[in-house]
């Protein structure tokens, strides 16, 4: 629509400037993730990894970080009406700052470098399958707990 339709639609819909709407989101997410690099950090330090090993901390860290996604979003979409910059802040910003799957390619060609193949593809196969068990137990837990104190 290049015609006068479309000159009346974008008259018509008055917009709110989009940095001025968007900026409480950012801040949240710019927030959160701080603080969920933060706390991955602190743990890297606690629990450093042996190199040619494998990379435990990174693990743990992807995959409770997967578990606490599952939890949440089960209580965010389907037991509570959180506040818009809820799932910004903790979801986007805190769990996306503290799992850290850009850690996990890198450990990856770091075991490949040095010449343990098997550890990495134990590594990649094993972090995959972890998270994505984790988030969907999670979840599901979440779900059964919550259908079970309905009762």
């Amino acid at each position: 629509m290049t015609g006068p339709e479309a000159e009346s639609i974008r008259r018509s819909v008055p917009r709110q400037p989009a940095r001025r709407g968007q900026f409480p989101v950012v801040a949240v997410v710019a927030l959160g993730g701080a603080l969920g690099a933060t706390a991955r950090y602190a743990a890297s330090l606690w629990w450093p990894a042996r190199t040619g090993g494998f990379p435990w901390t990174t693990f743990w860290v992807n995959v409770t970080g997967c578990a606490v996604i599952g939890v949440f979003l089960v209580l965010v979409t389907e037991a509570w009406t959180a506040h818009r910059l809820v799932r910004p802040f903790f979801g986007t910003g805190v769990l996306g700052g503290f799992t850290t799957f850009s850690t996990y390619a890198v450990d990856i060609q770091k075991l490949l470098d040095a010449g343990h193949p098997g550890t990495a593809l134990a590594y990649l196969a094993a972090t995959l399958f972890a998270a994505l068990w984790a988030v969907w137990l999670a979840a599901t837990a979440t779900r059964r707990v919550l259908t079970w104190r309905q009762r």
